[in-house]
């Protein structure tokens, strides 16, 4: 399932829920608690940040293996690049008044999906998370 979100200026809702009502969305309650949490930050960091003051626009797909049964959601962009995967992992050991800020998204994202990725390709951000949706 894609679609093309152009502009994505105040449409973070309506991707989110376009992600999660995919027909590769596993039924598992606890599996889509994990997705919908990884999809929200994703979606909300590249709605905030991507192209700053500018409109633009945000490429969503998902994907089921079902021979495997993994399931991908792939979010592509044309804003500025940004690997949030270098963003070292925040100190979850201090206090949250001793933290940074920022950071704690990506975290969540790589801790509850079995596979993140980035890419930078012809002028383009693509995200890519992949979650094993066999019963656990």
């Amino acid at each position: 399932m894609k679609k093309l979100f152009n502009p994505i200026k105040d449409k973070s809702g309506e991707i989110i829920e376009y992600l999660m009502s995919s027909p590769d969305m596993p039924t598992d309650e606890d599996l889509r608690f994990k997705l919908r949490l990884s999809i929200e930050e994703t979606v909300e960091n590249i709605v905030q940040y991507a192209y700053k003051d500018s409109i633009g626009w945000m490429e969503v797909e998902t994907n089921l293996d079902d021979k495997a049964l993994v399931l991908t959601v792939t979010l592509k962009d044309a804003g500025k690049p940004f690997n949030p995967l270098e963003i070292p992992d925040p100190d979850i050991t201090s206090s949250v008044e001793e933290r940074k800020i920022g950071g704690l998204g990506i975290y969540l994202c790589k801790q509850l999906m079995d596979e993140v990725t980035y890419r930078y390709e012809n002028g383009c951000n693509i995200l890519t998370m992949k979650k094993n949706i066999a019963k656990q």
